[in-house]
């Protein structure tokens, strides 16, 4: 599932991202607001795909556990005037019958939005 999550991720093709959540999934970025449900998490991840020129994940490590599945990496942003950032992540799954349930995505990439 890693894989081919993170790929729709670095395609910045929010219809495959969505296409591993649950309807009703619960998704939060860093310290930014909760958002419920696929149709609201659409336009706020599809906001952020647009906010950068590109973005590739690197998967450290993964864990399965009950009902879930974590994982750490890094992640390389590209800013649209070419600049980049890496920075640590870490992401905490969990799973329902439907797909993702529970999307939380632990980094700080604040400096990402710096001049």
């Amino acid at each position: 599932m890693l894989q081919p999550l993170f790929a729709a991720i670095d395609a910045k093709d929010t219809s495959a991202f969505l296409s591993f959540l649950s309807p009703s999934c619960r998704f939060r970025f860093g310290n930014g607001p909760e958002v419920l449900g696929a149709e609201q998490i659409g336009p706020y991840v599809a906001g952020f795909f647009a906010a950068v020129k590109a973005l590739r994940h690197d998967i450290l490590a993964s864990w399965p556990v009950p009902g879930g599945l974590i994982c750490h990496g890094m992640v390389h942003y590209t800013r649209a005037d070419d600049s980049t950032l890496s920075v640590p992540f870490a992401n905490v799954f969990q799973m329902d019958a439907q797909g993702i349930s529970d999307y939380l995505i632990f980094s700080d990439n604040s400096a990402l939005f710096q001049p």
